[in-house]
């Protein structure tokens, strides 16, 4: 049998290389941060992590994990409720919660699990979920596993969510569900605006901050903090793997009542292991340190502002943003790929986005801005898309 599905699969690949939509990876040989060297010795400028506060090869991180290694050992062999709860993790979740400005937190493996495994367990075919259409593929996953009434917006257009909203109203519960930032467009979802039209008609509203927590907001506490609206959503889902420090981990964040029932319930966390000590543990240090300071905050958004700026005076075609995502435009699937392989010649390390990831037409080159940035590094970076975007007739 594998002889034909063999032959099917190699048709399909053979096409994706084609279209010039083959996806390659590049070997990284160095820790994650600002400059990287690759398997081939090359060293290049990252613009393309999410390594949004430039932690994730932080010393006092790293220092929290060695010292989680020596007192709590590498791993946890369990799930949470079998015997894979530390303290460590109790710590982590309560620190969680203060950030957010919530009643209590669950940890998950990762953010993919944290927004798979909250629907489900708290939501029936009597219910309804009303998802922007911009959602990330784990929020749509989701709400695919729940047998809630699915409602669809068109991205952050609240007359849209506003007639989505009256639809539901047969219902017996709604919920609201958006990301807090767009990942491919930088876009900052209306959260004001969304939770008074939750008010209006009788719905919960859920975020996930991935791309916002630790990025949007005077003190990075994300949207609920750029908008005034700290505690007063119910949901809140987010990683640890992105501006948190970039190692892996999730959680959701919210009312203590849904949080305990999804202890209960929540699939992905009974059925997976625990964080290990060394993540978790330097976790905690990351929230430490994001109380104490926001001088990482300041510097990213300065950065952003920059890089903003300068590309834009340049000529590039930029979408709005408020976050640390800078949408480069080219509409071309194959331009993306092409412009993103002399980008690297010029040794800045970006990744061209084209169908299915964006909608088709929408290919672009996304960079991310990072504390870890300098502005020597921002300004080799504008001059290198400067030149390539010349030489193909971009700009």
């Amino acid at each position: 049998m594998y002889g034909k599905l063999k032959e099917h699969l190699q048709k399909e690949l053979n096409e994706i290389q084609e279209a010039g939509l083959y996806k390659s990876e590049r070997i990284i040989a160095s820790p994650q941060k600002a400059e990287i060297t690759l398997n081939t010795g090359q060293k290049v400028l990252n613009f393309c992590a999410n390594n949004y506060l430039g932690l994730s090869d932080h010393p006092k991180l790293k220092e929290a994990a060695h010292e989680a290694l020596n007192s709590h050992g590498f791993g946890m062999s369990s799930v949470r409720f079998i015997c894979g709860t530390q303290d460590l993790h109790k710590t982590l979740e309560a620190k969680i919660a203060n950030f957010f400005g919530t009643e209590d937190t669950i940890l998950y493996a990762a953010a993919f699990d944290a927004n798979g495994g909250v629907f489900e367990p708290l939501f029936s075919e009597e219910d309804a979920i009303i998802s922007d259409s911009l959602n990330h593929a784990s929020i749509i996953d989701g709400v695919r596993l729940c047998k809630a009434k699915r409602y669809r917006y068109a991205n952050a257009d609240m007359g849209d969510l506003e007639k989505q909203l009256q639809l539901a109203q047969e219902q017996r519960f709604r919920i609201i569900v958006t990301d807090g930032v767009f990942s491919m467009d930088g876009n900052v979802a209306p959260m004001d605006k969304i939770n008074e039209l939750a008010k209006k008609y009788d719905a919960l509203v859920m975020v996930d901050e991935c791309h916002s927590a630790g990025v949007v907001g005077e003190t990075g506490r994300g949207v609920t903090e750029l908008f005034n609206i700290r505690g007063e959503v119910d949901i809140i889902t987010g990683t640890l793997g992105k501006a948190f420090g970039g190692a892996i981990g999730g959680f959701t964040t919210g009312r203590k009542e849904i949080i305990e029932l999804l202890r209960q319930r929540s699939r992905p966390y009974l059925f997976s292991n625990s964080l290990p000590p060394v993540v978790v543990n330097a976790g905690i240090k990351m929230f430490d340190m994001m109380d104490q300071t926001n001088e990482l905050q300041d510097k990213l958004h300065a950065n952003t502002a920059y890089f903003m700026e300068k590309m834009t005076a340049a000529g590039f075609d930029i979408k709005p943003t408020k976050s640390a995502i800078c949408a480069v435009m080219l509409y071309d699937a194959p331009l993306s790929q092409k412009m993103a392989a002399m980008l690297l010649e010029e040794g800045i390390y970006v990744i061209g986005f084209y169908y299915p990831v964006v909608p088709k037409g929408q290919a672009r080159i996304r960079v991310q801005l990072s504390a870890g940035h300098e502005t020597e590094h921002l300004d080799k970076a504008i001059a290198a898309f400067t030149k390539v975007g010349k030489a193909l007739k971009v700009i």
